[in-house]
């Protein structure tokens, strides 16, 4: 009976939590993104830019630019479009998903508390990274586009916030205790 009222527990936070903020966001977005002069939300503009002063800084000739016609930005190297940033693509949906988890294993609420905020940030710079290296790759490999978006560039994301999982669970959730 008690495996029952964890697991239960475990769903009702994990579930509450996730539509919370998913709910949450879905306000910001409606009123943060325009459909009118295509102009995406804030964080996924910012995604374009930090990903752009990322590669500029490694000595790409990169540029970004709100599309004219859907809610993304492209990434241009030496002015052609090699890549897209959408909304999905700026991570908060998988920090939502992580949010979630944490908070349906939480104990304490300060290390609860850090450990949501630092495994947050690691994803969104991680989420950086990621779309630098993919954008790379596109210009250098165009032919393997498909693996590397729909395959490889996934994995990594994903896989890293299932790191954090485990690491949460092992060390700091009141499983590990």
């Amino acid at each position: 009976m008690q495996s029952n009222k964890t697991i239960l527990l475990f769903l009702v936070k994990f579930f509450g939590t996730y539509l919370l903020l998913f709910l949450l966001y879905s306000i910001y977005l409606k009123n943060t993104q325009n459909t009118t002069i295509f102009s995406c939300d804030p964080i996924t503009s910012n995604v374009a830019k930090q990903t752009n002063y990322l590669l500029k800084n490694l000595g790409y000739n990169i540029s970004y630019e709100q599309h004219a016609n859907e809610l993304s930005v492209n990434l241009m190297i030496n002015n052609h479009v090699i890549a897209r940033v959408i909304e999905g693509c700026n991570a908060i949906s998988i920090i939502i998903l992580f949010i979630a988890f944490i908070i349906s294993f939480a104990n304490k609420f300060k290390p609860t508390f850090f450990f949501i905020i630092i495994g947050s940030s690691f994803i969104y710079i991680f989420n950086i990274f990621r779309i630098a290296i993919i954008t790379i790759a596109l210009y250098k490999y165009p032919e393997y586009e498909k693996f590397l978006h729909e395959i490889l560039f996934p994995t990594l994301i994903y896989g890293a916030t299932f790191l954090l999982w485990i690491i949460w669970v092992k060390k700091f959730s009141k499983i590990a205790k």
